[in-house]
């Protein structure tokens, strides 16, 4: 008798340990939001892939939103059978998520032979390694609509256009970057670049914080920002035939 009250003791103290492992990882201090120019996902030597809605539109898309500590470092895959991905949970907001948040990363040739990227895996990897860990305070389908309502919050590239920085393959100083978004928004912007299949730099992601509660479409300022890896200029590729060219 004595031997089965221990069992379940020590049932019960990991079933806390487990418990009180999933209540920390869901704990954080504000998230990153993160858009990312698909001109610079695909101008590299891996290229991409559009999905079957074809080729998204020449403007930002969603890269995700993270939980992140003020330290720097963030939690990841807060999974449980509560917070378990179900894709019926997207089905009346897919047409405004392949709008503005479309994958672009190509499949494996080794698991399929489609060519096209897929974007319920990429809204399935980013709810199960990011939106988990909010799951305190956003559940899937919040997490989802939240996130499209930042995105229809700010627009970046207008942002920029007004500025004379636009995607035709020029290079542009980050810092007037950075300048151009803190005066629309009143707050510092991480930018992070990546490079060319020739090797040249080239905007890539542009990421804002947001406040944990995740009440209202409103930013604050980063308390940490994403390591800068951009020199001072850097290209803005074109995407798709661009209206933004100066032709004259």
């Amino acid at each position: 008798m004595k031997m089965i009250n221990s069992s379940i003791i020590a049932i019960k103290f990991l079933m806390l340990v487990t418990l009180a492992k999933i209540c920390v990882s869901q704990d954080f201090d504000f998230f990153y939001f993160v858009q990312q120019w698909p001109g610079s996902s695909c101008d590299t030597k891996q290229g991409c892939c559009f999905p079957q809605t074809g080729r998204p539109a020449s403007n930002f898309t969603i890269h995700g939103l993270w939980p992140n500590y003020n330290h720097g470092s963030f939690p990841s895959n807060c999974k449980s059978v509560e917070n378990a991905f179900e894709e019926s949970k997207m089905s009346d907001i897919i047409p405004r998520a392949e709008a503005s948040w479309a994958a672009l990363s190509c499949p494996s040739k080794k698991k399929t032979n489609s060519t096209n990227s897929d974007n319920m895996k990429l809204w399935k990897h980013e709810w199960e390694k990011h939106g988990t860990c909010s799951y305190s305070v956003l559940d899937q389908h919040a997490y989802f609509d939240f996130t499209l309502n930042l995105k229809d919050h700010i627009d970046l590239l207008q942002i920029l256009l007004n500025k004379g920085i636009k995607p035709d393959g020029d290079k542009y100083s980050v810092e007037k970057i950075r300048e151009a978004i803190k005066e629309a928004t009143g707050f510092e912007a991480g930018i992070r670049c990546n490079t060319d299949a020739s090797g040249n730099s080239q905007l890539n992601e542009i990421v804002l914080c947001v406040d944990k509660s995740a009440a209202s479409e409103s930013f604050i300022e980063c308390p940490i920002l994403p390591d800068a890896n951009c020199p001072e200029d850097v290209e803005f590729p074109i995407f798709g035939v661009s209206q933004f060219i100066d032709t004259a």
